[in-house]
């Protein structure tokens, strides 16, 4: 598998910082070619929810690197892949819970991660940050936003207790597009506009990636959005 692939990363018009955080890795293994992505958004209303998102993005780099490497030369299974992410994820609730009581403080945050290699995607998810599969002319929400009505997360990486990842799987096809983001990037944009601007079929480049995620940025600003920003856009090219 080849990809193209680009970012957009925004505070904002009106945060007073950014506590999302991204991630957008890839390697070439006997294999094949694995890619990681990653969006995480820290809760804006808890104290430090940059240092969640942060630590979060920068423990699942850790993970690719080390364990899904070596996952990979050993042949294993996917559900092997999936059992070692759920217990990092595990261990890093336990961590956050560890360092919030000791700063008697609340904090956490979203996440969303998906993995391609070979002929598998797997996607990992926790919170209201979405993933996006765009092919054929429509496009397919492939998360469940973990939150109530009124926006208040229900499940995330945090230290409010132990969640298990929703998780989905899948087989890349060729000019197929992955989207992930955060909600200041969907809440203000319609299905069709996300569609219409990031289809697959008319992306050639990667400047055009980060040039579309930013039109997208830029018009939810404009429409009222005051929360960060944040994308990740993955295609498929063979």
């Amino acid at each position: 598998m080849e990809y193209l692939t680009g970012v957009y990363w925004c505070r904002g018009s009106a945060a007073k910082s950014n506590q999302d955080a991204l991630l957008l890795q890839q390697v070439l293994t006997r294999r094949g070619r694995a890619l990681i992505a990653a969006v995480c958004d820290g809760m804006g209303g808890l104290s430090r929810g940059e240092m969640a998102s942060g630590y979060v993005t920068e423990r699942l780099l850790e993970w690719f690197y080390t364990e899904f490497l070596q996952i990979l030369r050993k042949k294993k299974r996917i559900w092997v892949i999936r059992r070692s992410l759920d217990r990092l994820v595990f261990h890093m609730q336990q961590q956050i819970r560890r360092y919030a009581g000791q700063e008697e403080i609340s904090l956490g945050t979203t996440m969303t991660v998906l993995m391609v290699w070979e002929k598998v995607w797997l996607l990992w998810h926790l919170g209201d940050s979405r993933a996006y599969r765009l092919r054929r002319g429509r496009m397919e929400q492939l998360t469940t936003d973990h939150a109530q009505s009124a926006g208040k997360l229900t499940k995330c990486v945090g230290s409010f207790g132990d969640f298990v990842p929703e998780h989905t799987m899948g087989v890349p096809g060729a000019g197929e597009g992955f989207l992930l983001c955060t909600d200041g990037f969907w809440r203000r944009i319609e299905g069709r506009e996300l569609q219409d601007v990031l289809a697959p079929d008319q992306i050639k480049e990667e400047t055009q990636i980060e040039r579309r995620l930013k039109e997208i940025g830029e018009a939810c600003m404009k429409r009222g959005e005051r929360d960060n920003l944040s994308a990740v856009y993955i295609k498929v090219c063979k």
